[in-house]
């Protein structure tokens, strides 16, 4: 067998995935999440991240060992992230690339979210995606391999950071995603009037600041977190979610209007939300446009993403000395440049 051991730590998953080069078939994944660790902090601390990253990834490495025979590559995410959780991801991969004699693989961390739709297939471009995630909001025409092409992005507030910064106002915990969609679904989307950003602006790019603000406003209206009732909670839940599903709608019309590409994908750990989900299964259906979404399994961070792109740099042998790669310094991600 032909394998490459990759691996994932660019904010709170620690993970480590084996997948077979030839067959592309996942023979080992696990992931150890940090969620309970920083859900008292509300929020994700970078050193305690690092951390634990330490502490999780030589664990899960020790059950991989039986594959190390069949390495032929080791692949680690170097950027975006935070920089004191790559470090150790970054430590684990040069010591096994050179004490095994194997090539390293770098993988940006959100191409490798658009690999998370090929994880044990084959690749199939044109896509349009949609990237939404903790740390990023955008729309990547991806024609191949080497042309990534963002067509819109976030101007502040990442979808997947403005449910977890509501939840916080609300005081429901963290991570705010999943929590916002339950309670939603015993909420009236329709009670509060929260605005849709950028609704009369002919700009293709996300905001949510504004929604965000407009909901702590909400909430001190209700005199606070703590003096919500359970259904106060759900309807701003189901207000806020109906608000940025429209705000995402709005603005994905534009370029679906704009963009031949019949394929559409919904990667990043938001792209779990079901409801988002529905309503860009209606949009595509208005468009003629097939989607496509990862398994909800892959939506988060993890691995196997990475280890499916790692396969297609291994046959364009796109390798780095174990001795140049490091952390790349996150940039702001514009309309228009490539990924």
């Amino acid at each position: 067998m032909n394998l490459i051991l990759s691996i994932e730590s660019s904010c709170d998953d620690s993970s480590i995935a084996i997948t077979d080069i030839d067959t592309k078939k996942l023979l080992f994944h696990k992931k150890i999440s940090q969620e309970a660790q920083h859900a008292k902090y509300g929020g994700v601390v970078p050193e305690l991240a690092s951390r634990l990253h330490a502490i999780d990834l030589p664990n899960i490495l020790q059950e991989c060992k039986e594959y190390f025979d069949s390495l032929k590559a080791i692949a680690v995410t170097n950027q975006p992230g935070l920089g004191v959780t790559l470090l150790e991801g970054i430590a684990m991969a040069k010591a096994l690339a050179v004490g095994l004699d194997i090539p390293l693989i770098a993988v940006h961390h959100l191409k490798g979210h658009i690999y998370s739709l090929f994880i044990e297939k084959e690749t199939t471009f044109p896509i349009l995606t949609l990237l939404i995630s903790g740390g990023h909001t955008m729309v990547v025409r991806v024609e191949s391999f080497d042309k990534m092409e963002i067509l819109a992005t976030s101007m502040d507030d990442s979808v997947g950071e403005s449910f977890d910064k509501c939840a916080k106002m609300m005081g429901l915990g963290y991570p705010g995603g999943p929590i916002i969609e339950k309670l939603a679904l015993e909420g009236d989307e329709d009670r509060f009037e929260l605005p849709v950003p950028l609704r009369n602006s002919p700009l293709i790019a996300f905001s949510l600041s504004g929604l965000k603000n407009a909901v702590r406003l909400e909430v001190e209206k209700l005199g606070g977190a703590t003096s919500m009732t359970h259904q106060d909670k759900c309807d701003l839940s189901a207000s806020f979610q109906k608000a940025v599903k429209l705000h995402l709608l709005q603005k994905s019309k534009k370029i679906f209007k704009q963009e031949p590409t019949k394929t559409v994908a919904l990667v990043g750990g938001a792209s779990a939300n079901l409801y988002i989900r529905k309503a860009y299964e209606k949009l595509c259906d208005e468009f003629g446009k097939e989607m496509i979404v990862a398994p909800l399994q892959y939506c988060s961070d993890n691995a196997a993403m990475i280890g499916r792109y790692a396969i297609d740099a291994y046959y364009q042998k796109r390798f780095v000395e174990p001795n140049k790669i490091d952390i790349v310094a996150t940039k702001k991600l514009q309309q228009g440049m490539e990924l």
